[in-house]
């Protein structure tokens, strides 16, 4: 690492992110499935969008909170690994299922997925969605990038495993591998301006490197000829994105609807792209990338979610004025889990 890559770590890096997402959530939910002009017809000039009164969270950040859940309770346990975390995050997921208040609009592949789940004595990998690579992978996967305490394979494996539990596509795990390792890098500082250049060496390192540990034989409920070629697909549609990606920075243009660069993300790997593009036109402007995200044509919310964690990695928890952060559906609980995260790492 270069001297110049990385700044100081902000203060409550875990908590300003987890705040952010759920900002972003909020902001975007009454904006998905809506197109730029109803947007701006509904809500006025994207750049002074405000939050919801109440601001209700989407599936986006309850399946969030239920990772949480689940890594809390794996490291409760000792040292995180593949059957330790598994077992937590499956009922977490199936919980999250289960419960009333799951009608925000959820995603069918977290649905289908998670009544196979509720099957005890079924395999995990026979419940995965092996063709779907639905943002549904990586929209939650922030939290394993806060978590403190792990290793790089560690972090690896448990975001690829995260998202295989519902997201079987190789794309699915390599875009919510990416999004984790870029909250963590903000999380510890590194400057905006290096991120796209770091995450391009990341795919690149990472191509071929199935981690089995964590996902078993996953990859055989495929039409690969072996681990290494299933999962290079997935890092190579993500090194394609990060090229559209870097294309748009060199020309960046604010009033432009970001989707139309990176994509609308309804799919992971640009679902990851468009959030980087929202927050990476704004570093430090962090409402300013929240209205960004919202006021797009595509997946507002997850989108948004991921632009708030973005930033809140990168800011800390002072990003966030009080009149919206007191606001947001869950604010206690993700706090909660910021400050035990921020205090230990």
């Amino acid at each position: 690492m270069t001297p110049t890559s990385r700044g100081p770590q902000p203060a409550s890096a875990a908590t300003g992110a987890l705040v952010g997402l759920a900002l972003g959530d909020a902001l975007g939910f009454p904006t998905e499935f809506d197109d730029v002009p109803s947007i701006l017809a509904k809500c006025g000039p994207w750049r002074t969008m405000e939050l919801p009164t109440p601001a209700f969270i989407t599936d986006d950040t309850q399946m969030t909170l239920a990772l949480a859940r689940g890594l809390r309770t794996a490291q409760e346990g000792g040292t995180l690994g593949p059957l330790r975390m598994e077992r937590p995050v499956r009922e977490e997921f199936v919980d999250w299922y289960r419960s009333p208040d799951n009608n925000r609009a959820p995603g069918r592949t977290c649905l289908q997925a998670c009544d196979l789940l509720k099957t005890e004595s079924r395999a995990w990998q026979d419940a995965s969605q092996i063709h779907s690579k639905g943002c549904g992978a990586n929209m939650r996967v922030v939290p394993v990038g806060l978590v403190p305490g792990l290793d790089d394979e560690q972090r690896a494996g448990a975001a690829q495993l995260q998202a295989a539990l519902t997201h079987g596509h190789p794309t699915a795990l390599a875009a919510s591998d990416l999004t984790a390792h870029a909250v963590r890098l903000l999380a510890r500082g590194a400057e905006p301006a290096g991120l796209v250049g770091r995450l391009r060496s990341y795919v690149y390192e990472n191509r071929t490197r199935y981690h089995e540990r964590w996902l078993g034989d996953l990859w055989s409920r495929a039409d690969d000829r072996s681990p290494q070629e299933f999962i290079a697909r997935g890092w190579d549609e993500c090194a394609a994105v990060l090229d559209r990606l870097r294309a748009a920075l060199r020309s960046p243009s604010p009033e432009t609807d970001p989707c139309l660069a990176t994509g609308e993300g309804w799919i992971a790997e640009e679902a990851l792209a468009t959030g980087l593009l929202c927050f990476l036109l704004f570093p430090d402007e962090p409402l300013t990338a929240l209205r960004r995200a919202a006021c797009t044509s595509g997946d507002s919310d997850s989108l948004a979610c991921l632009t708030g964690a973005f930033a809140g990695a990168h800011l800390g928890a002072g990003a966030w004025p009080a009149s919206w952060a007191d606001r947001v559906e869950h604010a206690g609980e993700l706090r909660e889990f910021g400050a035990l995260w921020d205090d230990a790492g």
